[in-house]
């Protein structure tokens, strides 16, 4: 394995609870189909970092699962039981299960609604996280957390989303990375962070959805792929 490599994790709810705050703009199926893509843009761009070497989706969802592997990535079950613990607990399942199959490996987990993410921009916030420590971006409202990465190879991930995340997480001792990456900190939870991901540059999977069902606001048709 190349030293220094990253294993990405990416958790994600169930569609049937996706994106609540979206739902006086969007019918169900439409936001889970937005979910679908936003995944699908965040998985692509974090696959084609050179760091990166794999890719796990951790959810309960079959749809979700197969989109995952669809995609090139790995599927791990989210844990279940009435101690299951919800997002943190699956992350930290994950990392868990990553390092028992690989050995010390570096980690970082993402969240999955990062539409406008660009490869290059994670691969500079790589570069830029500490050796030894563990580290975070912040996302674009100042108080959750985009990414959440340790270049330890032993360190556990001790992920700590939820509200005031990045607060919790600093005063756990993680460094806050401060790059210019508006893209990695761009998740989308409402209906203003969706059209800040349009006019940002959203990824080919979420402009054709929003194309498809008709978002305001100047979407775009996809880009054709070209070989």
């Amino acid at each position: 394995m190349r030293p220094h490599a990253v294993h990405a994790v990416i958790a994600v709810k169930s569609l049937d609870q996706a994106k609540s705050r979206l739902a006086d703009r969007l019918r169900p199926e439409h936001r889970a189909r937005l979910v679908l893509a936003m995944l699908t843009d965040t998985v692509t761009a974090t696959a084609a970092v050179g760091e990166v070497v794999s890719v796990t989706v951790v959810t309960p969802d079959p749809e979700v699962a197969d989109l995952a592997r669809a995609l090139g990535a790995d599927v791990h079950p989210e844990p279940r039981g009435p101690h299951a613990g919800g997002l943190n607990t699956a992350l930290a399942a994950t990392a868990a299960a990553l390092r028992g199959a690989h050995g010390p490996i570096d980690l970082l987990a993402l969240q999955a609604d990062l539409p406008a993410l660009r490869p290059e921009e994670l691969s500079d916030m790589l570069a830029a996280a500490p050796r030894g420590l563990r580290s975070i971006v912040v996302d674009h409202e100042g108080s959750g957390t985009a990414a959440l990465v340790v270049r330890d190879p032993v360190a556990a991930l001790d992920p700590r989303f939820g509200p005031g995340s990045a607060r919790s997480h600093i005063e756990a001792g993680a460094v806050d990375l401060t790059g210019d990456w508006p893209g990695l900190r761009l998740d989308v939870d409402t209906a203003a962070d969706l059209d800040r991901a349009v006019a940002l540059g959203a990824g080919n999977a979420t402009r054709a959805v929003l194309h498809d069902i008709g978002w305001p606001g100047g979407v775009h048709e996809p880009v054709p792929h070209v070989c």
